[in-house]
């Protein structure tokens, strides 16, 4: 299991979680508040579901995330990285590909975030 949990948009890194900082209490207080929520009902594929286990519930807060980045809503993807990182402790990296306006989303378990390195042209002469 990797200690980073990465979140890219078509290909491209835009949140790296790094499990092993430290996590305000009231952070996770309003996890439990998600959790909560969630408990009640959430809106998944076009279909309300009234119990969702945990494998539904990552879709939906990826979702969540999904949108929070196109609404440029720090905020909301702070809280939703965290709840897919701290919720799916074998979570490696979320793909979020963005196509007119839609998502598609992969949940990656088994291949950790290798960082990305900025490509260096050296201008000849």
């Amino acid at each position: 299991m990797s200690d980073i949990i990465a979140v890219l948009l078509n290909g491209i890194a835009q949140v790296e979680f790094d499990r092993n900082k430290f996590v305000p209490p009231e952070h996770k207080v309003y996890l439990d508040r998600m959790d909560q929520k969630m408990d009640h009902s959430i809106e998944l594929d076009g279909q309300t579901l009234l119990r969702p286990d945990l494998g539904q519930r990552a879709r939906f807060v990826a979702n969540l995330l999904a949108q929070a980045i196109a609404a440029d809503s720090e905020a909301q993807v702070a809280a939703s990285t965290s709840w897919l990182a701290l919720r799916l402790p074998d979570l490696q990296q979320v793909n979020i590909t963005e196509t007119g306006g839609r998502f598609t989303i992969d949940l990656i378990f088994d291949r950790p975030y290798v960082k990305q390195q900025p490509l260096v042209f050296k201008h000849s002469k």
